[in-house]
């Protein structure tokens, strides 16, 4: 074998060797965590701020505002809302359906008022109640126009500033709501949550 062959042999064994040991030791370490635990890598909109987002705006809605007691008093019996569209309208991915499913959450575990599904879970709803018709027993099926029509639907958005200055950033998110009558279109409560976030490389010193 020629110096040529002999040294083209050698550099093709050492970058088999040094791929190999890249394969065994750059895989990816995977650990699980507490979901209540505050983990923010990117400094983007994640889990905990939809969550805080939306107990902000339950408790803002629910407590001690007069449209809840209102309606109590004219109608005698919970107001029953449905939670409606909630634009992004920030440069940013929001997943809105996130911030919507914990909305209905907290607004059914205050025991304030009633929740109904949305207009795309109603459809499915509504295809079981069908197949009830022809395959349930007449005592357990369910019948047809006995649907809780909603007195209150809530609508908003998300919007977002980023300051940024080398290599640091400042992330604000607004979150604006408000419940309005579905009979008069009246606007019976606005609310509003923030949230601030600093992503820089070091810790921010007030």
């Amino acid at each position: 074998m020629s110096q040529t062959l002999r040294r083209a042999a050698a550099a093709a064994l050492l970058l088999s060797v040094a791929a190999l040991l890249s394969g065994c030791g750059g895989g990816k370490v995977v650990t699980r965590v507490d979901t209540g635990e505050q983990i923010d890598l990117s400094g983007n909109w994640n889990d905990l701020d939809s969550q805080k987002a939306a107990a902000d705006l339950v408790q803002q809605s629910t407590s001690g505002t007069p449209w809840i007691e209102d309606w109590l008093a004219s109608q005698g019996r919970k107001p029953t809302i449905i939670v409606g569209e909630l634009r992004n309208k920030s440069a940013e991915h929001i997943p809105v359906k996130t911030l919507v499913a914990d909305l209905e959450k907290m607004f059914i575990n205050s025991g304030k008022v009633k929740v109904v599904a949305s207009a795309e879970e109603r459809e499915g709803v509504r295809e079981e109640r069908a197949d009830q018709q022809e395959y349930a027993s007449v005592e357990t099926m369910k019948r047809w126009g006995l649907e809780r029509g909603a007195d209150f639907m809530l609508l908003g958005e998300v919007n977002a500033l980023i300051d940024r200055e080398e290599g640091d950033e400042v992330k604000f998110y607004q979150v604006d709501s408000y419940f309005v009558n579905l009979e008069d279109n009246t606007k019976v409560w606005v609310g509003q949550t923030r949230i601030k976030k600093f992503v820089g490389r070091g810790a921010y010193r007030p």
